[in-house]
């Protein structure tokens, strides 16, 4: 049916953030279905705010 999309952020990533925005824990207990929609919305808005600064810092006038 539904075809599975491929991930943008790695894994090693999505923890980071995850250990960042305090669900580490339930990422370990439970996986990835178990954590909020608002936090996976906070983990997508701090994504786009760190690739905001990466961006920032290498773009050079």
């Amino acid at each position: 049916m539904g075809r599975r999309r491929r991930s943008v952020m790695s894994e090693e990533f999505k923890y980071e953030l995850a250990k960042d925005l305090g669900f580490y824990d339930t990422v370990q207990e439970e996986g990835w279905g178990g954590i909020k929609a608002k936090d996976a919305g906070n983990m997508v808005k701090r994504a786009i705010q760190l690739a905001e600064q990466a961006a920032a810092k290498s773009y050079r006038p």
